[in-house]
């Protein structure tokens, strides 16, 4: 009887989640629509997403972000900003932590989520991880975007991990773009948002959601010769603080 209420508990908090994600979109509709029809109105769509959805959404599920910066990023400066991918929490998380405009890169198969998925393919930079013209093509719209200077946000595991697995084997794509475009790599640990939100459906509670923003890893000497040994440091100081 415990288990069949703790199932239900579960399940909707997972509803209200879904509820909470979609109102603010209807509700600021045609805001969201308008800064998202230029490009040069991109800082103004991310204002609205970083305070009017991703903080009424993790407010509203009872996660409250903690945040601890071990350094601070500059404004009007470009990032690569990269974390560990264990929860859909992880997305409104970054843009709370982050006050620097960025552009996130991600699946392409997101765009078909109703309602979420039609912004999403408007303001993100898509890749189909299937097509090597695609993988390729990300570079030139990452310049663009980083020549507009904003930031770019990867998660370098490439997707959300086994339910068992820590913390997963990172790919090359963040670290090669940064060292191509010379920017800072700074590296992020969401501590809680796995225990919180995860993909199992009949999980999650409310309760501190942890940032760690970690010192960041300078590119501007480094070659493509570097990136493993970049990739694997970024992925050593992510992992401290999930075994820990």
């Amino acid at each position: 009887m415990l288990g069949i209420i703790k199932n239900v508990g579960h399940a909707v908090y997972r509803v209200w989640f879904y509820i909470l994600v979609t109102v603010p979109i209807l509700l600021f509709f045609p805001f969201l629509l308008v800064f998202t029809i230029s490009e040069k109105t991109y800082p103004q769509f991310f204002w609205l997403a970083r305070n009017l959805w991703a903080r009424p959404i993790l407010y509203g599920m009872g996660c409250i972000p903690i945040i601890r910066r071990e350094q601070r990023m500059e404004r009007g400066k470009s990032y690569m900003l990269v974390a560990n991918h264990t929860s859909m929490l992880d997305i409104m998380l970054m843009l709370v932590v982050s006050r620097n405009p960025f552009v996130f890169v991600g699946k392409k198969e997101l765009e078909t989520i109703p309602i979420f998925g039609f912004f999403y393919k408007r303001v993100c930079i898509m890749v189909d991880r299937d097509s090597v013209r695609s993988r390729t093509g990300v570079y030139r719209r990452a310049q663009r975007r980083l020549d507009q200077g904003l930031s770019i946000c990867i998660f370098p595991e490439g997707g959300v991990p086994e339910e068992d697995v820590v913390l997963d084997k990172f790919k090359d794509g963040a670290f090669k773009m940064a060292i191509a475009h010379k920017i800072p790599v700074v590296p992020m640990t969401f501590v809680d948002n796995k225990k919180r939100f995860s993909f199992t459906f009949f999980s999650g509670s409310p309760g501190r959601i942890r940032a760690i923003v970690h010192p960041f890893f300078e590119t501007g000497i480094l070659s493509f010769e570097d990136t493993s040994t970049l990739r694997e440091e970024v992925r050593d100081v992510i992992l401290q603080d999930l075994v820990h």
